[in-house]
C-alpha cells in the first residue's frame, strides 16, 4: 500500500499523540494538575532558544563544511535547509527525509550534487561520532543506571547503535574501494533507470549525469580526509556544540516543573533515543521516540509530572519543526515558482 506525504504526516502526527495521550491516561494523578499550573514558562522559553542554538549550528556546520568544499553557502540559507529537512522527516522512517532536501538545496546554490551528497553524508557520519564517543564516556560514567534498563530496551538499543556504527563505514568503503562502489552505484542507477525510463521521474541522461557525480562524490569524500579537512574538524566541533545544545532541552524543561536537571543521565538518555530514532520504523520516528522517552526518564521523573515532561519535550523538538518547517517549505516553494516563472 502507498501513502501520500499527507497520509504519512498524518500518521506521523496520529502516532506522537496517541503515546503522549496514553503516557498522560496512565500517569494522570492528583499531582498532574499541580503540577502543569506551576510550570515556569520562562523555562520553556529557554528550551526553546536551545532547540534555536541547535538549529543555528547546523546551519554554521553546512556552511563551514561546503566552504572547505570551495563553496559559499550563507548561515540563514543553510538554517532554511534545515528546517525543510526536518519538516521532509517527519514523514518518512528513521527521520531520512532530511537528507534528498539538503542535497537539493545545496544544488539549488550552486554545490554540485555530489559535493552535496558527500556533504550530507558525512553529516550523518560527525553525528555518529560524536553520539558514539559521548555515549560510551558516558555508559561507563553511569552503569549503576543503565544496567537496570529493561531487556527488551536494551536490545533495540544495541541494534540502533549497529545501525548507526555501520552506516560509519560507508564513506570509509567509499574512499577504500572506490572503483567497487561506482560499480555498484552504477548498477543501482541502471536499474532505477530501466524501472522509471518511460517516467517524467527519471531523465534519460540519468546514467551519464550519475557517473559524472559519483566521480565528483568520491572526489569529495577523498578531500574531505586531505585539503579539505578542516572543515571535517570545524563540522565535528559544530556537531559537539550542537548536540550539547540539543540535549540541554530536556534539562531546562526538567528544571521548569521543578526538578534537578540530571544533566549527564540526561544526556544518556537522549543520547539513546537520537540512536533509537535512527531506526526507520515509523514516519518521523513518532511513537518510538515518545515510548523510548517515557520509559527512560520515568527513572528520574515522578509519575504525575512524566505526561507533561514528555508533551513539552516533544513540543520543542518535535512540534516546532513542522512550525519551522512549513514557513521554510513556503519560502522554498515560492522561489520554485519565481524559477520556474524566468524559465519559461
Amino acid at each position: 500500500m502507498k501513502f501520500s506525504s499527507r497520509s504519512l504526516f498524518a500518521i506521523s502526527i496520529l502516532f506522537s499523540l496517541s503515546v503522549i495521550v496514553i503516557v498522560f491516561v496512565t500517569t494522570f494523578n492528583e499531582e498532574t494538575v499541580s503540577y502543569i499550573l506551576s510550570f515556569n514558562l520562562y523555562f520553556l522559553a529557554l528550551a526553546i532558544g536551545f532547540r534555536a542554538l541547535a538549529l543555528f549550528l547546523w546551519g554554521v556546520r553546512i556552511k563551514l563544511m561546503s566552504k572547505s568544499l570551495g563553496y559559499i553557502v550563507s548561515i540563514p540559507y543553510a538554517v532554511n535547509m534545515v528546517l525543510a529537512g526536518l519538516l521532509a522527516g517527519t514523514v518518512t522512517p528513521g527521520q531520512a527525509g532530511g537528507e534528498p532536501v539538503r542535497v537539493h538545496e545545496l544544488y539549488r546554490t550552486g554545490v554540485k550534487i555530489g559535493d552535496a551528497t558527500a556533504i550530507v553524508i558525512m553529516e550523518r557520519v560527525l553525528d555518529g561520532i560524536i553520539l558514539t564517543l559521548l555515549g560510551v564516556v558516558i555508559m561507563l560514567m553511569t552503569q549503576s543506571i543503565w544496567r537496570n534498563f529493561d531487556s527488551s530496551l536494551l536490545i533495540l538499543i544495541f541494534i540502533a547503535w549497529i545501525c548507526l556504527i555501520s552506516f560509519l563505514f560507508v564513506p570509509f568503503f567509499a574512499i577504500k574501494y572506490p572503483v567497487k562502489m561506482k560499480s555498484l552505484l552504477l548498477r543501482l542507477i541502471s536499474w532505477i533507470s530501466r524501472k522509471f525510463s518511460r517516467t517524467r521521474v527519471c531523465p534519460s541522461n540519468i546514467y551519464e549525469s550519475a557517473d559524472k557525480e559519483i566521480d565528483n562524490f568520491f572526489e569529495s569524500l577523498s578531500r574531505f580526509t586531505g585539503s579539505a579537512g578542516w572543515g571535517l574538524v570545524a563540522g565535528s566541533i559544530a556537531t559537539g556544540f550542537f548536540w550539547i545544545a540539543e540535549f540541554l532541552v530536556a534539562s531546562v524543561i526538567l528544571m521548569g516543573l521543578g526538578l534537578d536537571p540530571y544533566i549527564l543521565l540526561s544526556f544518556l538518555f537522549q543520547i539513546i533515543i537520537a540512536i533509537i530514532m535512527m531506526i526507520p520504523i515509523t514516519p518521523g520516528s513518532s511513537g518510538i521516540t515518545e515510548l523510548s522517552t517515557t520509559s527512560l526518564y520515568a527513572l528520574i521523573v515522578p509519575a504525575g509530572m512524566l505526561g507533561i515532561f514528555v508533551l513539552l519535550w516533544r513540543f520543542v523538538t518535535f512540534y516546532l519543526n513542522i512550525i519551522l518547517g512549513l514557513i521554510s517549505g513556503m519560502l522554498i516553494m515560492r522561489r520554485e515558482i519565481a524559477i520556474r516563472s524566468d524559465d519559461e
